[in-house]
C-alpha cells in the first residue's frame, strides 16, 4: 500500500513537471520568429523551385539525326491554336462521326517528360519541346505524323525542377523555321527540315526576364520570318529575324510589366496591324507593321490579374476579349483609334460566376458566338461548355448542363463540330449548332492525368496529350 502511494505521488509530481514545461514552452515560444517581411519578387521561381538563374546555358548544342524521312502530307498546324490563331479547322478530310461504328484508333504514342507541352504539324512533320528530366535538358524532337517515329532532336542542358509538369509550350513553325521556348525562357531557332542550330536568346539573362511561377507559357510566333517574342523584362517586346538571330525591333518597358502564361495574338484593328499581349500589369497593343514596328499602340491596366494563360480573342467591332484564372474573371476591352492614335477602355470586367471565364484554355469565337468551358469558381456553371453571343458575354445562349462537365483540357473546333478533351482523358465530339448543345460521341481515351496539352490536327490525325505521354488518333 505504501509503494502504491509512492508510485502515484511520483506519476502525479512528473506529469506535473511536464505540464509546467509545455506551459512554459507555450507561453515563452514565437512561432513568428522565422517569419520575413513579404517584399514584392520574393517568389521568383528561380528561388521557389531551385533551379540556376545564373546558369550558363549553351541553347541547342547538341543534335542526333535517327533516319530520314518524306511525307505526302500536306495540312499544317504550325502553332498555338493553328495557323490563324483561333482554334478552328476546316479539313478536306472526311472525318469519322460515328464512334460506336468505327472505334477510334490510336495510330501511335510516345513518352514524354511531365508537362503540357503539346506539338506543331507542317507538312507530315510533326515538332515538339520536351524536357528530359533523366538529362536535365530542353529537347526539341521532330517525328513522322504517320508513324511517331523519331527522326531528329536539338537539345541543351538547363536545370527545371517539377512545378505542376514543366514544358509547356508550342513551337512555332513556318516553311523554313522552327521557332521554341524552354520552361525557362530560352528561345531556340532551327531549320525546319534539317534542325540546324540558327540561334538561340536566353531571356533570363539577357533581359532579365522573370520566369512565370509555373514556367513559361507563352507560344511564340512566326510573322514574315520573325520571331515574336514578349520579353517582359528590361524589354517589353522583341522581333527577331529567323535566319541571322539579328533583333529587328525593341518594345521599351518602363513600367516594367512581367511576362505573364499567355501568348502574342496578331490581329487588325482599324487598318493597324498589331500585336497583342496580356502582361502582368497590363493588356497592351504593339505595331506590327514595318513603318513603326514595336511602337506601343496602347496599354490599359483596368484589368490585371496575376495569373493569365489564355491568349486574348477578337470579339469584333474592334473588341476583345481577356480572360484568366483563380477568379480573375473575364473583360471586355474596347480599342479606340483616332487620327491614327489608338488607346483602350474597359468596357466591363465581371467575376466567373457572372460571365464567360477560362482559367488555362482560350475560348473559341466563330458566326457571332464565343464558346469555352467555365471554370471550378463559375458556380452552378463550373466546368460546363457555354455558348454566348459575342455581344453579350454574361447571358448564356446555351450550356451543356450539369450532366456534361468538363475541366482545364483543349477543345477545338473542327469543320462543324467541337472536340473536347476533358482531364481525365475522355474525347467528346458535339455539334457547334448555335441553338444548343448536341452530344455526337464520347470515348475514354487515354489512362494518364492532367490532360490539359492543346490540341493539333493535320490530314486526319488529331494530336492529344496527357502529362506523361502523347497520342495521335485517326480521325479519318
Amino acid at each position: 500500500m505504501i509503494l502504491n502511494d509512492k508510485r502515484i505521488k511520483i506519476f502525479t509530481a512528473t506529469t506535473a513537471g511536464i505540464s509546467l514545461l509545455l506551459l512554459l514552452f507555450w507561453l515563452l515560444y514565437d512561432p513568428t520568429q522565422h517569419f520575413f517581411v513579404y517584399t514584392p519578387g520574393m517568389d521568383k521561381l528561380t528561388d521557389s523551385v531551385g533551379v540556376k538563374s545564373n546558369e550558363d546555358v549553351k541553347i541547342g548544342e547538341n543534335f542526333k539525326q535517327f533516319e530520314s524521312y518524306t511525307s505526302a502530307l500536306t495540312e499544317k498546324w504550325p502553332g498555338f491554336r493553328g495557323a490563324n490563331h483561333d482554334n478552328i479547322l476546316n479539313t478536306t478530310y472526311p472525318i469519322n462521326e460515328n464512334w460506336a461504328a468505327k472505334p477510334l484508333k490510336i495510330v501511335w504514342t510516345v513518352e514524354t517528360g511531365e508537362g503540357h507541352a503539346a506539338p506543331a504539324i507542317y507538312n507530315g512533320l510533326v515538332y515538339f519541346i520536351d524536357y528530359d528530366e533523366k538529362d536535365k535538358a530542353d529537347v526539341l524532337k521532330c517525328f513522322s505524323l504517320e508513324t511517331g517515329k523519331e527522326l531528329w532532336r536539338r537539345w541543351y542542358s538547363v536545370h527545371v525542377k517539377r512545378n505542376h509538369g514543366m514544358s509547356r509550350t508550342i513551337p512555332a513553325v513556318n516553311e523554313k523555321y522552327v521557332v521554341t521556348m524552354g520552361p525557362r525562357c530560352h528561345v531556340m531557332c532551327v531549320e525546319r527540315l534539317t534542325g540546324n542550330l540558327l540561334w538561340g536568346i536566353d531571356l533570363e539573362k539577357q533581359y532579365k526576364t522573370e520566369t512565370p511561377l509555373w514556367y513559361t507559357g507563352q507560344c511564340p510566333i512566326i510573322d514574315n520570318d520573325v520571331a515574336i517574342i514578349a520579353v517582359g523584362g528590361s524589354l517589353l517586346m522583341i522581333g527577331v529575324d529567323c535566319k541571322t538571330g539579328k533583333v529587328l525591333w525593341e518594345t521599351p518597358n518602363p513600367e516594367n510589366r512581367k511576362m505573364s502564361h499567355s501568348s502574342i495574338l496578331p490581329l487588325t484593328i482599324s487598318g493597324k496591324k498589331m500585336y497583342i499581349y496580356p502582361s502582368i500589369g497590363s493588356v497592351l497593343g504593339v505595331s506590327a507593321e514595318p513603318a513603326d514596328a514595336g511602337k506601343l499602340l496602347w496599354e490599359i491596366s483596368d484589368w490585371a490579374p496575376s495569373v493569365i494563360a489564355p491568349m486574348p480573342v477578337y470579339l469584333g467591332n474592334n473588341r476583345i476579349f481577356v480572360t484568366g484564372g483563380y477568379g480573375a474573371g473575364g473583360a471586355v476591352i474596347q480599342i479606340l483609334e483616332s487620327n491614327r492614335n489608338f488607346s483602350a477602355k474597359l468596357v466591363e470586367k465581371f467575376g466567373p460566376h457572372e460571365g464567360l471565364a477560362s482559367e488555362q484554355q482560350t475560348p473559341i469565337v466563330f458566326n457571332g458566338k464565343i464558346y469555352g468551358i467555365s471554370p471550378k469558381d463559375a458556380g452552378s456553371n463550373r466546368n460546363q461548355f457555354i455558348c454566348y453571343n459575342t455581344t453579350d458575354v454574361k447571358t448564356p445562349v446555351w450550356q451543356s448542363g450539369k450532366e456534361h462537365r468538363y475541366g482545364l483540357g483543349p477543345y477545338m473546333m473542327l469543320n462543324d463540330k467541337f472536340l473536347i478533351l476533358s482531364d481525365e482523358g475522355v474525347l467528346t465530339m458535339i455539334s457547334a449548332k448555335a441553338n444548343g448543345f448536341e452530344l455526337i460521341n464520347e470515348k475514354k481515351m487515354l489512362e494518364g492525368q492532367d490532360a490539359w496539352g492543346p490540341f493539333a490536327f493535320a490530314d486526319g490525325y488529331l494530336i492529344l496529350r496527357d502529362s506523361k505521354k502523347i497520342y495521335c488518333v485517326d480521325l479519318k
